[in-house]
């Protein structure tokens, strides 16, 4: 098959650009659209295709400042228009599902989140304490028409396949869509146990925007006068770094070879903000390590709660070995409460059954499902008369 791949820009190896990876590999001769892209800035896996991009690549200064951008955005993605193959594949979090396939070619968008920054995190994005009301009041008037370009592009879309149950239901709820379920890849041969054992440092991995409440982190584990290593950096820095005590360090991104030495070698990880899914919990666990987790989100999916029986646990992992617990308020309270529990109980996590529970999203297991998967729907997608969606189905758990 002719595939193009949708994306929507090409400025780092994230969470989405490991999926883009995966299909990468499984299509060899496809070609990727995206808004944007900084060379070298992935993998070599992802540079080697041939990459189409928007006029957005031109505009100076984009490269930094892509996401002042975003009205612009619906305008760039309609405009590349790849022509000339049997299948459209997108891996959105932002516009990349909206891109237009020719007619009669089908369109499967593997879907990260709604644009969460238009839908359910506006505040987060906007809080006025942080942007100021006038610049809000342009966010929200924004906002409203990006709301409603999304909604109505979710037609252009012949399947959609969540990364997780928790974007499935926002699917349904702001698209009206079901959404298949293939939970996303995390390379277990990246990380190994550290035989030394943990270290003195409980460790945050995270890109530093507001919601991701590494704030919490840092006021919890100030409290407690925990060390707390801090991975990564982002618009939050600068306000982080004031309010954080003597122990708590920032380093900055890391190369990913100090970043798996860090996951190996920490008490546990912390994860305080609430995720659509969430890699980096598995990476820690692929490394033997516990996780403090905000109980909600992905870490729902992925963490194995050591109270697993306690009134107010939901979740949706399958029984087995306990790899983290989770803290159910968004409080420093509430987080010093888990960490004094994973304390207390810190003889119940086994390193090689933490693992075990992360080799299950394994990037090898990812590649077969995604793969069947595309190829099956390839297939039903092709005998079917009619595009837009109008087909019934019942969303299916997939992985």
């Amino acid at each position: 098959m002719r595939v193009a791949i949708a994306h929507d820009w090409l400025t780092g190896m994230r969470g989405g650009e490991k999926v883009l990876e995966v299909l990468c590999e499984a299509f060899p001769g496809s070609e990727i659209f995206t808004l944007l892209h900084v060379p070298g800035s992935v993998s070599a896996a992802i540079e080697k295709h041939r990459i189409h991009t928007s006029f957005i690549q031109k505009i100076p200064g984009a490269a930094r400042r892509y996401r002042a951008l975003l009205p612009l955005f619906p305008l760039a993605v309609e405009r590349l228009r790849p022509r000339g193959f049997d299948l459209v594949l997108s891996t959105s979090h932002c516009v990349a599902k909206g891109v237009i396939a020719p007619p009669g070619v089908p369109h499967i968008s593997y879907i990260h989140t709604p644009m969460r920054y238009v839908w359910d995190r506006f505040d987060d994005y906007f809080d006025p304490s942080r942007t100021g009301r006038a610049r809000r009041a342009a966010a929200a008037l924004a906002a409203r028409r990006l709301r409603a370009w999304d909604s109505s592009t979710a037609a252009r879309v012949d399947r959609f396949v969540a990364n997780s149950r928790n974007v499935a239901a926002k699917v349904r709820r702001f698209y009206g869509r079901e959404a298949d379920v293939i939970r996303p890849p995390v390379d277990c041969s990246r990380f190994t146990i550290d035989r030394r054992g943990p270290g003195d440092y409980y460790l945050v991995v995270s890109a530093l925007v507001p919601y991701k409440r590494v704030d919490l982190a840092v006021e919890a584990m100030g409290r407690l006068g925990a060390r707390l290593v801090v991975i990564g950096s982002g618009p939050e820095e600068r306000r982080l770094r004031r309010l954080a005590p003597p122990n708590v360090e920032f380093l900055g991104w890391r190369s990913p070879e100090e970043i798996a030495g860090y996951y190996s070698r920490c008490r546990a990880l912390i994860f305080p903000g609430e995720e659509d899914f969430g890699i980096v919990p598995l990476e820690a666990m692929a490394s033997g390590r516990p996780v403090v987790a905000f109980g909600r989100g992905g870490a729902l999916e992925t963490v194995v709660p050591l109270d697993a029986h306690a009134p107010r646990v939901t979740h949706i992992t399958p029984p087995g070995p306990p790899t983290g617990v989770f803290f159910h308020d968004p409080t420093p309270e509430a987080l010093m409460d888990a960490v004094g529990l994973l304390e207390r109980e810190i003889g119940r996590f086994d390193p090689p059954s933490i693992r075990a529970r992360a080799l299950e999203f394994d990037r090898p297991l990812f590649k077969e499902r995604i793969t069947g998967y595309i190829l099956s729907a390839y297939g039903e997608l092709t005998g079917v008369r009619g595009r837009g969606g109008k087909e019934m189905r019942v969303a299916r758990t997939l992985f």
